[in-house]
């Protein structure tokens, strides 16, 4: 990164006042054609055309409009566990409604399992190189890449309801059904699909469904997601979202009501979207005893026991058990089976609705799910309901799976102890900050129904961002990882090869994490602290939220809703930090120090001035442009000054020579252009500290100027300059600020709010050198135990 070297210049200079229009002149405010060595790009330029244009279905305020529309797609399915082969098969009927003004010959479905596929996957490979030493894993990845290796959807059976074969076309992660005839606007369609697959290891082969199989035990427990034939999105923006899923890039989902029967072994515990609507078929008369008694808990109470949980893993039933679960107005269903869950719950209430709170999770999660998981569950959902929308399904969930991903209603996340019972300090923060994040994904996306596999950004920054107020409210030393300003210093002041635009694709960015989770929650984190102030953007936040819910939002409608709730203009920011890779680096490159002498004597421009002058020639055209000859040479034009000769004044005739001027020098008296200062005045400025301080953008990202000053007393007052200031030379200001003390020292940006990559040119004057503290990284690698020794295994008995 290019640093400049900070010019410190002090300067005391006396100079007079005049009572005149021009006292002080900013070059900010300079007209930019006087300047020629300005760079006035584009970066207050409206967004325009890069935003669609509002219509019927999209206002230009960011709401719905009044002819918005939206597909549904209902569910029926039953499916089978089959633990001894590892295969998952079932049937679902599917009630698709055309809500959409459109005629529809077919229907796009997700097979998002083909991912496992070697040969039906996406197939977006990326590059390498082969290493010194080579393992069997990579070995078996390139053997395997010739034969089929046996994972992906095997569709069974598709006819309609009537049980006609309905011809379907399968294209790597997604299928085509074709119609027997046009879907019209209000009409539905039911059809049937048979399905089955064998389940991968997620440990192994990666992914956010599959298994994870515990050797100690020999028990398994099952991840159940993306697991059905999916309907994709069909939008008044995009038409059909079937964009190929890789992995990366999440969904688009249609809202739908779900009737789900899950058989699996009649010792296993599930938990999954919606609500349970056989307990007592499936929960002994003492578990359904304890779940009838958390219904008014205060604090999380075990359905399932600690003890139960071991017991059950040393025998595994060969009974079958099926478990029913009813869940409306979501778009997504997935679940979790094992008999290695131990089960708590507790409720919260939310605006006097009661939620069920609950966590599943193993023995060897014990020790920090027992004591925080169910407990962040309901925190999260007090503090995404105070920041969004009132949380409106019936139940929460958390589910232990060494893992972090969300569904409706339900989440997978991790956070392991030790043998011993003990956890790192990073390890907890770890797994309360993904309880929040998982949790939290309920309201973005699985409410507010963003389409994530085009702008990941809108749900996980999104949430990220309220995670970040979240985590704030759980503890004030919650060593948070996103949010802040300058936590994201370190991303962006990357060489540019390595950064993309927040807009971009998720398929094609280097640093996912960076850019999708992080930026975006900073940048909201800037508006709310910075740049809006809390009450405006909290007030805008929550109106995009209410607008939104159950509804499918474009990043236009955010920016919109945004501004149509604030009126503020903050194009310049949704450019800057969303559309650019550009990075805040701003500078002081001098400053000037002058104390005013209003006792000066003043030679100039105090009495009247005799001067000699000349008369001016006459103001004529420059040039004889074609228009006036043309003009003149038509015969049905007239000009108002030949029809009406009252029209014609002593210029009329000087400019056509009608009349003789003395253009020779003669004695001019000038009137006087200044006065003296008022006693008033000159008391006022006596003792008044003037500085003119050199500012230039080092980085390209315009933001606010924050200002602090330090004076000779030791106090410290800081001036807050919008953006705005930037708006008419992009790379330089010069501006004068009037003080009542004098200043020692000028900082920018003290309290690191703006992601200021270069804080080393951010200072004039004396600064004390800031005091070291360590950052450290949430460790993540082994999804939820440490390694080493932790401070509870070295606690002093």
């Amino acid at each position: 990164m290019y640093k400049a070297q900070t010019k410190h210049i002090r300067m005391k200079q006396w100079f007079c006042f005049f009572i005149a229009a021009f006292i002080f002149t900013n070059t900010e405010a300079q007209d930019i054609r006087n300047n020629p060595n300005s760079n006035h790009g584009n970066k207050f330029e409206q967004l325009g055309t890069i935003l669609p244009s509002p219509n019927e279905y999209r206002t230009a305020s960011g709401a719905p409009g009044p002819k918005y529309w939206q597909q549904r797609a209902d569910y029926t399915i039953a499916c089978e566990l089959d633990e001894e082969n590892l295969r998952l098969s079932g049937s679902e009927t599917v009630t698709y409604y055309n809500n959409s003004p459109d005629i529809l010959s077919y229907l796009w479905f997700q097979l998002d399992e083909n991912e496992h596929n070697n040969l039906r996957n996406a197939n977006y490979q990326t590059g390498g190189s082969l290493p010194p030493q080579v393992g069997d894993a990579q070995i078996n990845s390139l053997e395997q890449q010739k034969t089929d290796n046996g994972y992906g959807v095997n569709i069974r059976k598709l006819t309609d309801a009537a049980g006609k074969a309905l011809p379907y076309t399968i294209n790597k992660t997604m299928m085509r059904v074709d119609l027997p005839a046009p879907l019209k606007p209000g009409q539905k369609y039911i059809l049937k699909i048979n399905w089955d697959y064998k389940i991968s290891d997620r440990m192994a082969q990666g992914g956010r469904g599959g298994f994870e199989f515990f050797p100690g035990d020999g028990n398994y427990l099952f991840t159940m997601s993306q697991w059905y034939p999916r309907l994709c999105v069909y939008s008044d923006y995009r038409g059909w979202q079937n964009h190929q899923f890789t992995g990366r890039g999440e969904f688009a989902l249609t809202f739908g009501n779900f009737n789900v029967q899950l058989t699996v072994p009649a010792d296993h515990v599930v938990g999954s979207t919606g609500e349970c609507q056989n307990y007592p078929q499936t929960l002994s008369p003492t578990q359904m005893s304890r779940w009838q008694k958390a219904q008014s808990a205060k604090a999380p109470l075990e359905i399932v026991t600690l003890a139960e949980a071991k017991s059950a893993e040393q025998k595994k039933s060969s009974q079958k058990k099926t478990w029913i679960f009813k869940a409306d107005n979501v778009r997504d269903f997935a679940w979790t089976s094992s008999r290695k869950f131990v089960w708590d719950a507790m409720p919260v209430y939310i605006e006097g609705k009661k939620i069920m709170c609950m966590s599943f999770y193993g023995k060897e999660a014990y020790g920090l799910y027992s004591r925080y998981s169910t407990k962040a569950v309901a925190h999260t959902l007090r503090s995404y309901s105070r920041f969004s929308i009132p949380y409106p399904y019936p139940v929460a969930q958390s589910v232990e799976a060494a893992n972090g991903m969300e569904y409706p209603m339900i989440c997978f996340n991790y956070g392991r102890t030790e043998p011993d019972g003990t956890y790192s300090e990073a390890t907890k923060y770890g797994m309360i900050g993904v309880v929040i994040h998982e949790v939290g994904h309920n309201f973005f996306p699985m409410i507010v129904n963003s389409d994530e596999r085009q702008w990941t950004w809108m749900d996980e920054g999104l949430n990220t961002f309220l995670e970040y107020l979240t985590e704030e409210l759980w503890d004030n030393k919650f060593p948070t990882r996103r949010g802040p300003a300058f936590a994201i210093v370190d991303y962006m002041k990357l060489p540019k090869d390595q950064l993309e635009p927040i807009m971009t694709n998720s398929e094609n960015i280097i640093g996912l994490g960076p850019n999708a989770y992080a930026k975006p929650a900073t940048a909201l984190n800037i508006l709310r602290e910075t740049i809006l102030g809390r009450e405006l953007f909290d007030f805008a936040f929550k109106e995009y939220a209410r607008r939104w819910a159950f509804k499918h939002p474009t990043p236009a409608d955010f920016f919109r809703t945004i501004e149509d709730a604030t009126a503020e203009d903050l194009d310049w920011f949704w450019r800057g930090w969303f559309y650019s890779i550009d990075a805040c680096d701003m500078a002081i490159d001098s400053v000037k120090y002058f104390i005013a002498d209003p006792d000066a004597e003043i030679r100039e421009g105090l009495t009247e001035t005799t001067i000699r002058a000349l008369a001016p020639a006459p103001i004529l055209p420059k040039f004889d442009d074609i228009s006036k000859i043309r003009n003149r040479e038509d015969k049905n034009i007239v000009f108002e000054t030949d029809k009406d000769s009252t029209l014609r004044d002593f210029y009329w005739k000087y400019a056509r020579g009608l009349v003789a001027v003395d253009r020779k020098p003669v004695n001019y008296t000038a009137p006087a252009y200044l006065e003296p200062l008022s006693a008033e005045t000159r008391r006022r400025i006596a003792d008044k500290h003037f500085y003119e301080v050199s500012f230039s953008n080092k980085g390209g990202l315009v933001m606010p100027l924050i200002i602090e000053w330090t004076y000779a007393d030791g106090t410290k007052e800081t001036d807050r300059i919008p953006a705005q200031v930037w708006r008419y030379n992009e790379n330089n200001l010069t501006k004068v600020f009037m003080k009542d003390k004098k200043a020692v020292a000028i900082r920018l940006d003290p309290m690191r709010e703006t992601a200021d990559i270069d804080e080393s040119n951010n200072s004039w004057g004396k600064i004390d050198e800031p005091s070291r503290f360590t950052l450290y990284k949430m460790k993540q690698q082994s999804r939820g135990q440490s390694t080493g020794l932790n401070p509870m295994q070295a606690e002093e008995k």
